[in-house]
């Protein structure tokens, strides 16, 4: 490969950053929680233990949120590289 990659070769290397961050996020909120839910639970979060309010909706919060921001994100990616869909 040379020492100047093209728009595409840079774009999808943006994109795959940005995924592999994405799911490093969604992992930690998916089992990092419930593998530490009885530590969390010495916290209270709005008098629920910390622990089972985010298994039972902090998780779901924080997936809506990444979709979100890995929906901004690329949009932003996409543009700055000429690949965006018009609307």
């Amino acid at each position: 490969m040379g020492a100047i990659m093209s728009d595409l070769e840079q774009h999808w290397a943006e994109t795959r950053s940005l995924t592999t961050w994405i799911l490093i996020v969604w992992f930690i909120f998916s089992m990092g929680i419930f593998f530490f839910a009885d530590s969390l639970n010495s916290m209270t979060f709005f008098g629920w233990p910390l622990g089972f309010y985010m298994a039972a909706q902090g998780s779901l919060v924080i997936f809506v949120v990444l979709i979100v921001v890995l929906n901004t994100k690329q949009e932003k990616i996409d543009e700055k590289y000429g690949v965006a869909e018009d609307e």
